[in-house]
Formats: structure tokens, sequence, C-alpha cells
């Protein structure tokens, strides 16, 4: 995992078409911008759409 350190108005660049800004950090939050390419995903975690989450199994 590469751990990054950045202040607000700073970027971090992944691969050459996505782009994570600092936007502003306030207390324990801290405000992302994201760009990103229309065919590309972005979503929270807590958000992953059901078909990728594993189907539960149940003892009958």
């Amino acid at each position: 995992m590469l751990i990054l350190t950045r202040k607000v108005g700073e970027t971090v660049l992944i691969g050459e078409n996505i782009r994570i800004m600092v936007v502003q950090v306030r207390g324990t939050q801290i405000r992302l911008g994201i760009e990103a390419p229309p065919d590309q995903l972005v979503l929270r975690k807590e958000v992953k759409p059901d078909s990728e989450k594993k189907p539960k199994v149940t003892s009958s």
C-alpha cells in the first residue's frame, strides 16, 4: 500500500486518466475531488453494487 501526505489543493494521479485532489480538510474529515473518464466507475466502498457482493450462504 502506498501512503501519501497531501495538502489541500494537491493532487494524486492514478495512471494517466484519474486524478484525486484534496479539496478540504476539516477535523477528522477529508473531502476529495475525483476526476475519471466517464467509462470508469467510481464508488465509495460502502455503496458497492449488489451484483459484486458475495451471496450469503445459508444452511438448511
